[in-house]
């Protein structure tokens, strides 16, 4: 229960061990009933009955916050953050340079814990929101030519992507899983451009 003096002082910690899971249990619940786009800090606040403040005090943004609400040890942002700066025709070379360094180290192994997860049926629905509700915002509004494409593009993106995933670090396949990372990087780039921005059968 939020007490008067949490309220004097937002932002700051209640002093209360379970906040912080407290505000991820009303997170996971409501990222799970209404998808990324449709939850707002304060509808999270409200459910785990504490200021909005304070969600942003244990979790900064609502991205930061989907990540730890699914186990990903990584802000979203690290990635869609710098795409912003990427013109379009290069998002493609670009994008497998930033993921791949990132899924070979230390703070990779927690994502592919969460691909094992969602491979087990757990999670899915806020997966599946966050990339129809974020991803597609962030990048399918910028390939979206023909109107209306942005959406598959993307999705046609995320296909390789989760197939690079289950090809090198959860079936482990050899010699693919002891590639170099600048060596897939190179090889499916042009793909994943062509996906973004070339000719696809059906929308052009």
């Amino acid at each position: 229960m939020t007490t008067d003096q949490d309220r004097k002082r937002p932002g700051r910690p209640p002093g209360t061990s379970d906040t912080r899971d407290r505000i991820l249990v009303a997170a996971r619940d409501l990222f799970a009933r209404n998808g990324f786009d449709n939850t707002s800090i304060r509808a999270i606040g409200a459910a785990a009955d504490v200021d909005p403040a304070l969600v942003h005090h244990y979790f900064g943004t609502k991205t930061k916050l989907f990540a730890d609400a699914i186990h990903i040890p990584i802000d979203p942002m690290t990635v869609l953050g710098p795409l912003r700066e990427v013109p379009v025709d290069q998002i493609g070379h670009v994008l497998p340079s930033l993921l791949l360094p990132i899924w070979d180290s230390e703070l990779g192994k927690g994502f592919i814990a969460t691909m094992r997860s969602m491979l087990a049926g757990s999670d899915v629905s806020m997966v599946r929101s966050f990339l129809q509700d974020v991803i597609t915002a962030e990048v399918g509004a910028r390939v979206d030519d023909p109107p209306g494409s942005g959406p598959i593009r993307v999705q046609f993106v995320a296909s390789q992507l989760v197939g690079i995933v289950m090809a090198r670090y959860i079936l482990e396949l050899e010699p693919f899983k002891s590639l170099p990372v600048e060596q897939i990087a190179e090889t499916i780039a042009p793909n994943l451009q062509r996906y973004l921005t070339g000719d696809l059968p059906g929308l052009l």
